[in-house]
């Protein structure tokens, strides 16, 4: 290292003045915003905090076609598998109604009684399936279990909305046309296929009821409707899944930031002590980590001798002054200087500054202003070792 190759920390003129201010507190402290212009347009893409708070807040991208199509689709397999089950109930409800309506009155609780029981074993399960089919649809589309009473409470813009507003969101916008195509395009396809069904079945049920076939034409019913909402079930699912995709892009561009709400959230985000200290935490570690490696490429190594060590490196284009590399007490200490002697790092002792850079600075820091001029005089002593060396 040569002289005149040296920081240029080491020959600034502000350095023989110990109380002079440190010019990199200077620098930090001119907001960057203000050479720019603001950019009002959002642009940027929302940021986990922003989408984390959204989350909290119950609002997630969700397809509500995707919870419908599950719904009916598991309902529609349930029917399939228990129809003839169902179906042999409902006779025998059927038959003891007509065989006790002429032996009691209407409003006997026998009748009541016959009714809830019938309703217990078929509707129930049915219900409760479909409930559990929209509540697992819920959990895969938030990723999770999500509970929020944001939603719900209760807000004097919903009672009285302002109705220009909500025109223009859902009837004069890209989601309201989508919708309104898609239900259209649904209502069609449904009719389509009700149509198709009738046209081939008809017959066989219209020969059904010619023939006095009542339980034939009543199965022959039933198979169509279930046909029915089969195909339905397949063909809102088909549906579905895009609309699962279009409304997640939808939420991600309506979650879109400024740039203006990237940089505020990014100062209240260093400002916030927890998470400036997790992220000290953190970086620390990863220092500590990487310490042998630190003072292998370190510019010197400043020392007690015994008790402290502190590795210096000056990197011009990270920062204007030296950087704390890596520091350690004790046993620390002597692996230092020992990595050090085996990578051919020059070992500078100096009791006050190892004292000082190691009580007043941590791994990453740069050099605190007061010891500007100590560590110069350590520059210029490598420097003056590493020429006679040659």
């Amino acid at each position: 290292m040569k002289f005149y190759n040296l920081p240029f920390f080491i020959r600034q003129p502000y350095l023989h003045n110990r109380n002079a201010a440190c010019p990199l507190t200077d620098f930090n402290e001119i907001d960057l915003q203000w050479f720019a212009a603001e950019d009002e347009g959002r642009t940027e893409e929302p940021s986990e905090i922003k989408l984390q708070k959204a989350r909290r807040e119950g609002r997630v991208a969700k397809s509500n076609e995707l919870n419908g199509a599950l719904v009916l689709l598991f309902v529609v397999l349930t029917l399939i598998l228990l129809g003839s089950w169902i179906f042999v109930k409902l006779r025998e409800v059927m038959i003891f109604f007509f065989t006790r309506c002429t032996e009691n009155q209407v409003n006997d609780p026998v009748f009541a009684a016959a009714g809830y029981r019938f309703l217990l074993m078929t509707v129930l399960p049915i219900a409760l399936l479909g409930t559990a089919a929209g509540v697992a649809a819920n959990i895969i589309q938030n990723r999770g279990f999500l509970y929020s009473t944001k939603p719900i409470e209760p807000k004097f813009s919903r009672i009285l909305p302002h109705f220009g507003e909500y025109l223009r969101k859902t009837v004069f916008s890209f989601e309201g046309g989508f919708n309104v195509a898609k239900s259209l395009g649904k209502v069609a396809v449904i009719t389509a296929i009700a149509y198709l069904l009738i046209r081939n079945d008809l017959p066989e049920l219209l020969f059904m009821l010619q023939a006095g076939n009542v339980e034939g034409s009543v199965g022959r019913i039933a198979q169509m409707a279930a046909g029915l909402l089969a195909y339905v079930a397949v063909f809102f699912l088909a549906i579905a899944v895009p609309d699962y995709f279009v409304q997640r892009r939808q939420f991600m561009e309506s979650m879109k930031m400024t740039k203006q709400e990237v940089k505020q959230e990014y100062k209240e985000m260093e400002g916030d002590p927890e998470v400036k200290n997790r992220l000290t935490r953190a970086q620390r570690e990863l220092l500590s980590r990487n310490m042998p490696r630190a003072v292998a490429e370190a510019d010197v190594i400043v020392t007690n001798p015994t008790h402290f060590a502190v590795s210096l490196s000056y990197r011009p284009d990270i920062a204007d002054a030296p950087q704390v590399t890596a520091k350690g007490a004790d046993e620390v200490a002597q692996a230092m200087k020992r990595i050090a002697r085996e990578n051919d790092v020059p070992i500078v002792e100096n009791r006050p500054l190892a004292r000082g850079l190691y009580a007043e600075s941590r791994i990453g820091d740069i050099i605190p202003a007061v010891y500007i001029n100590a560590i110069a005089l350590v520059y210029r002593q490598i420097d003056y070792i590493s020429k006679h060396k040659r």
